[in-house]
């Protein structure tokens, strides 16, 4: 099943550079700071995270420049969890919260931070190659009302559906 979920999440984002219009990656992006445990709080649905809950990302820097990522969530329907091992790389300067990820193979997908907690890096909301693709990380496996409202509006205004975002429960 491991296999599946990782083949499944690499053809969703296999080849699949770029970024909505709307959305502009973050500047001054520090990745020492950015690596580490992420909870997902939310995101709009897809195939390869369907079902899961507990879903957490973690960040680790590797010798090449790139970072390695450990996506993982439990899958309460097959009493069991899912991970799905991938690596990524700064697609422009390592100042520039755009990055492309790979969980199969030559195969990348992007991952743009378009805003961030310059302060403590305690969220951040990350879009894929288009509107499709949208999620809340966070520090936390929760976070204020406020900062979803933020996240919902901020979405919004870049053509993100809000209305189908999903929760994650923890």
């Amino acid at each position: 099943m491991k296999k599946l979920f990782v083949f499944i999440s690499s053809l969703i984002l296999g080849g699949c550079l770029g970024m909505p219009e709307s959305v502009k990656p973050v500047s001054d992006f520090e990745l020492n700071n950015y690596l580490g445990t992420w909870y997902e709080i939310a995101r709009l649905d897809h195939s390869f995270e369907r079902g899961l809950s507990q879903v957490t990302a973690e960040y680790r820097a590797t010798g090449d420049g790139g970072v390695l990522v450990l996506n993982r969530g439990f899958s309460a329907v097959e009493n069991e969890w899912k991970e799905a091992q991938g690596k990524a790389y700064f697609v422009g300067t390592k100042q520039e919260g755009y990055l492309k990820v790979s969980f199969f193979g030559p195969f990348y997908g992007s991952y743009v931070v378009f805003e961030l907690d310059h302060d403590n890096y305690q969220y951040a909301f990350v879009s894929g190659p288009n509107t499709k693709y949208l999620w809340l990380l966070s520090r936390t496996p929760s976070v204020t009302p406020e900062l979803i409202k933020k996240f919902i509006r901020m979405s919004a205004e870049r053509g993100f559906d809000t209305n189908n975002l999903i929760y994650v429960q923890h």
